[in-house]
């Protein structure tokens, strides 16, 4: 593999970037490029809550083609923020944040997150449905829940802190319940992925005291530290929904996104080299390097939303330690897009080149598959060019979702191409495709390659179009008058690409081109 090496030499450090025949500039043909979208609070989508549904799904459209545009290929979506959804249940209630009114369906009726996964899917992109699993309520007054919220169903589950109400994880029903609620979607909808952030048990207030005492009389099994049990009720919760995903869809990807900061280092001699106020392990009892060595979860991707060189918690020296305990699982990175503007708290964040800097960093490192941006509104907003960067550099080209070795491989026959036609500044190129590509796919690839033959095919800059696996043709307008070589593959829902497709080359020169077969 022919590998070149370019020197960045900005805050004294030098960044790697690898040239090889599966990347260019500034980014790989498989890499996640993913984007939070927060419906709690309206923060992303819908922009205001009570919209009517016409609105709704042209504000969806809007976000997606913008998205697409910059190079994003997965949708991380929130669909359940506090015990209330955004999909049809038979658990739980439609969203206040939805139609302004908590168990009120959409008017006209239609199932958001049916129309998420179906517009991300005809442009290739993964819909990865995110969950709250113990958050129910931003309030403690039940008065503002409606009144069949399971809160009012079962007052018993429930445990005031900070002016919320949490789910007790503690209660093995409630675990069990929370696994039903996100095992309906699995089953029900063609989402891509199961994804939880940072909450699981909330974060810590100083003075404040998560009362579940009893519960851990009741249920401690024998563990004699109260801390312990929590994390073993998160750790149980995580490998009961782990099984049950398994179990039905092999192939729906199952992640965490984690605070950035495992442990500290004073505390536990493998943390890492930070002095965060909060950590995962110690304060939302989220053991996650327990889950990742077990095989529990297939990615992970810690939210560290630090500048390069802040001393408490420095994005390189965390991105090097995630990197030495990701146990052979995927890892991504969560970036803070909502941090980069000129009014930023620290100056690091007011510079442009802050977070071009982290993706450089990350590609030092072969662990790391690519980031998620936090969020879709912060990234939309292109503050100080961010945004710009991706599209013209890091993601100048398509790129797939990284297949996982350790998830079941599916891979398709390759798409038949078997004409291309001339019309008028057009070519249109057809091709056949199985019904197991149908099923089974999840999108497909339009290589063009100038000249008489293909190139190599790991190469992203010769990919034009990603397309849904029952599209059969494509139009394509050629930059200039020359030879064309095109190809087709398809990408299963395991994210693994089939061989390229026979390819054909057209001599777009001439009023009638000739067509012929390339051999391969």
């Amino acid at each position: 593999m022919d590998l070149l090496r370019k020197l960045n030499i900005g805050v004294n450090l030098v960044l790697c970037l690898l040239l090889s025949t599966n990347s260019v500039f500034g980014q790989h043909k498989a890499e996640m490029r993913g984007v939070w979208m927060t419906t709690l609070l309206n923060i992303d989508w819908p922009s205001t809550s009570g919209l009517p549904t016409s609105v709704q799904k042209q504000e969806i459209i809007s976000i997606l083609d913008h998205h697409h545009s910059v190079g994003i290929n997965a949708i991380f979506l929130q669909v359940r923020p506090a015990a209330d959804v955004f999909y049809q249940s038979s658990y739980e209630l439609w969203s206040q944040w939805l139609t302004g009114l908590q168990g009120k369906e959409p008017k006209p009726f239609y199932d958001p997150l049916t129309f998420w996964v179906e517009e991300c899917h005809k442009r290739g992109i993964e819909l990865h449905a995110w969950f709250n699993p113990f958050r129910a309520a931003l309030s403690q007054d039940v008065s503002l829940l409606h009144p069949e919220h399971i809160v009012h169903r079962q007052p018993d589950w429930f445990v005031d802190y900070n002016q919320r109400k949490y789910f007790n994880p503690g209660i093995p029903e409630v675990r069990d319940y929370v696994r039903n609620v996100i095992m309906e979607v699995v089953n029900g909808y063609e989402i891509d992925g199961v994804h939880f952030d940072d909450y699981f048990y909330p974060y810590k207030v100083d003075g404040q005291h998560f009362e579940d005492q009893h519960t851990f009389a009741l249920y401690g099994g024998g563990i004699s530290n109260i801390e312990d049990w929590r994390r073993h009720n998160i750790s149980l919760f995580i490998k009961e929904i782990s099984d049950s995903i398994g179990k039905v869809k092999p192939f729906v990807r199952f992640g965490i996104s984690p605070f950035g900061v495992w442990r500290n280092q004073d505390r536990d001699r493998l943390g890492s080299a930070t002095r965060a106020a909060h950590t995962s392990y110690d304060d939302l009892y989220a053991d996650v390097l327990t889950w990742m060595q077990k095989g529990w979860i297939d990615y992970l991707a810690p939210q560290i939303y630090w500048h390069i060189g802040f001393e408490i918690a420095d994005y390189q020296v965390l991105l090097d330690w995630w990197s030495k305990h990701n146990y052979g699982r995927h890892l991504y990175i969560g970036q803070s897009a909502y941090k980069v503007r000129r009014d930023a708290d620290f100056k690091a964040w007011q510079d442009p080149g802050e977070l071009p800097r982290h993706i450089r960093l990350n590609q030092q490192y072969p662990q790391v598959k690519g980031n998620i941006y936090f969020s879709s509104t912060s990234l939309k907003s292109n503050s100080l060019g961010l945004e710009d960067s991706l599209r013209n550099t890091y993601h100048k080209y398509p790129a797939l979702v990284p297949a996982m070795s350790y998830k079941p491989a599916s891979i398709l026959k390759s798409p038949q191409l078997y004409r291309i036609s001339h019309g008028h500044k057009k070519l249109t190129i057809f091709w056949t495709g199985g019904e197991k590509q149908k099923k089974q796919g999840r999108y497909q690839l339009v290589y063009r390659f100038r000249g008489l033959d293909s190139q190599p095919e790991g190469d992203p800059q010769h990919i034009i179009a990603v397309l849904p696996p029952e599209v059969t043709q494509f139009e394509d307008i050629p930059p200039k008058k020359g030879h064309y070589t095109y190809a087709i593959s398809a990408v299963s829902k395991s994210n693994h690409e089939s061989f390229l497709s026979r390819p054909m080359t057209i001599d777009y020169r001439k009023r009638k081109p000739r067509v012929k077969r390339t051999k391969i």
